[in-house]
């Protein structure tokens, strides 16, 4: 059935369009009977305008306007005119159109949950219906914003000399950091494709293939554990470049960085973001993407109680790399042992055996369950260490260096949480460069170095002579931009030379046949005279989800999965038929 196409969206009219003829398409938001007038707010992606239907006036759509309820596609011809009771509450709160044709496009079911800003239904729900939340006015801001977001991106990159390429999304597997997705081949049976977790090697062999600035919005593939901020799909703005340095690097990052602030948000921020060394993050701020927005640092006390009596402390000192790490809660004496109990819990998530705790109240008490092993100096010094005054609480924990701080750095954010000093920094932004990370870490599990960031990051200069003495001290030339405690971004200057790649991979314990076997490509295209290059891969989900003002990655994603990977709409992942398995020669046996 045809219908009138709409004339106008519903957030264009203004009181300069008083006395025009329009026509208005859209979803009823709201009705509202008012003896012989019908109210309806009339809801498109881009406003909500009032319409009046005076039903003594025009009985015939009166008739047609007992049927409306919320979700009703509409179509309505109608006159524009001032309202007498203005909204100053939206942008066409100063006008209404008075109805002189309606027709109903399409009826609707009652929605499952109301479509509003003000009464969230819960999120499975919302997400099971994800149409519907979609029609939110909230979620489409988001949308609109993240579409700007994509369309500056590819300007701003154009405009500083890039090359748009798509990379391949059936790829190699080479499983090494998160798992890959696998996809069967129906054509090469027990063979398998893997779809990327980036294009990190087919971005480097674009630089040697002598294109110099590449960058793609692309999508990538993880199989991990996921968490509040992370997709097991996700986007991002993936760039590389050949003949730099790091610096020019950030410096472009920080240029856009600038660009999308200042065009999306209004916002001029500064145009050089501060840079830290891993080593300091984490000693600082327990993590190596801190929020800064608010202090609240770390103390190390490993010299004030390193002859303590008490075990806990004994053991860790005894560690070769070992640590106690104290976080002064300002205030926060007054927690009770509920409180303190759940921050032990809350430590625990991340490592710790337990916490250790000291209160000094208000009025100079001092308790604690670890007073009786330590010294009266000892405790006065663990005080002093952490400046500590009356009503303050002092949070310990101890163990191998990197996991004390990352435990105190979790107990840091939950601190800022209770306590309200992150509600104080709601609206603003701190923008920081992470430098300086360990290029290896040894892993018991697999008894074997792993790569820190992936094994394609080169070695600081001053460090590649402890690839063979002392490899886990030595630093990495890679990057991550880190924006109110996300990491927004990261990247690296890359190996360009055949044989010091081929030293990584006897690092991390690959035979000769096995790096042949995972990136024998790469290898081989390292001696065909590879440039001197780097990059860098935006979060685009994260990305647009600070600049549109939420929390939550979900938010700024069209039909996003759950945290446990499940798309709950389509309910997928799902089982597929027998003959589908046949055909890619797959027998599946259910885990129990």
């Amino acid at each position: 059935m045809s219908f009138l196409q709409r004339t106008v969206t519903c957030g264009f009219l203004r009181p300069e369009h008083s006395g025009n003829e329009v026509v208005l398409n859209g979803w009823i938001h709201r009705r509202r009977d008012f003896g012989s007038v019908t109210f309806l707010d009339i809801r498109d992606r881009y406003g909500i305008t009032q319409v009046i239907i005076e039903r003594d006036e025009m009985p015939e759509i009166g008739e047609i306007a007992k049927e409306l309820r919320a979700e009703f596609v509409v179509a309505i011809k109608g006159t524009v005119r001032m309202r007498e009771n203005p909204n100053m509450n939206i942008p066409t709160g100063l006008i209404e159109v008075v109805a002189q044709h309606l027709h109903i496009v399409n009826k609707a079911e009652v929605p499952i949950f109301e479509i509003s800003d003000e009464n969230l239904a819960n999120e499975e729900l919302r997400l099971k219906y994800r149409y519907l939340d979609l029609r939110r006015p909230t979620l489409q801001k988001n949308f609109i914003m993240r579409n700007k977001l994509y369309q500056l991106t590819h300007r701003f990159f154009a405009e500083h000399d890039f090359i748009e390429v798509e990379t391949p999304i059936l790829t190699k597997s080479t499983p090494e950091g998160a798992r890959d997705y696998l996809v069967p081949s129906r054509v090469h049976n027990g063979l398998f494709y893997a779809l990327p977790q980036s294009p990190q090697l087919y971005k480097q062999l674009l630089m040697i293939s002598g294109f110099d600035r590449y960058m793609q919005i692309v999508k990538c593939f993880r199989d991990e554990d996921l968490r509040a901020d992370r997709q097991p799909e996700f986007t991002q703005i993936d760039v590389e470049m050949s003949f730099i340095e790091q610096d020019t690097i950030i410096n472009l990052a920080e240029t856009f960085i600038h660009t999308v602030w200042k065009e999306l948000l209004e916002q001029d921020i500064p145009s050089e973001f501060p840079r830290m060394s891993f080593h300091e993050a984490m000693n600082r701020f327990g993590s190596d993407k801190p929020d800064t927005r608010y202090s609240l640092e770390l103390t190390s006390i490993t010299h004030v109680v390193n002859n303590s009596a008490f075990k806990v402390f004994q053991d860790a000192c005894s560690l070769q790399d070992g640590a106690i790490i104290a976080l002064n809660a300002k205030q926060c004496a007054g927690f009770s042992r509920k409180q303190i109990d759940e921050l032990t819990e809350h430590a625990k998530k991340y490592g710790a055996g337990g916490l250790a705790w000291i209160k000094w109240s208000i009025e100079g008490d001092i308790q604690s369950p670890i007073a009786k092993f330590l010294t009266e100096d000892e405790l006065q010094s663990i005080l002093s260490a952490c400046s500590a005054e009356k009503g303050d609480m002092i949070l310990i924990a101890a163990g191998e260096w990197e996991r004390a701080c990352i435990i105190g750095g979790a107990l840091r954010t939950e601190i800022a949480k209770r306590t309200g000093i992150l509600d104080a920094v709601i609206g603003t932004f701190s923008f920081l460069w992470i430098t300086e990370f360990p290029l290896l870490e040894f892993s018991s599990e697999e008894n074997r170095y792993i790569a820190r960031h992936h094994p394609f990051t080169a070695p600081m200069n001053e460090d590649v002579h402890l690839l063979d003495s002392a490899p886990e001290k030595a630093r990495a030339k890679a990057h991550d931009l880190v924006i109110n405690g996300y990491e927004v971004a990261g990247g690296s200057i890359r190996i360009h030379q055949n044989a010091v790649q081929q030293r990584m991979f006897d690092l991390l314990g690959f035979t000769l046949e096995e790096s042949e076997s995972k990136f024998g490509f790469l290898l081989s295209a390292l001696q065909y005279g590879a440039p001197p290059h780097g990059g860098i891969a935006f979060g685009f989900d994260r990305l647009s989800m600070l600049v549109a003002g939420t929390e939550n990655i979900r938010d700024v994603v069209a039909f996003p999965k759950t945290t446990s990977a499940y798309a709950l709409m389509e309910q997928s992942p799902s089982r597929v038929a027998a003959k589908q398995l046949g055909e890619l020669g797959i027998n599946v046996e259910i885990k129990k």
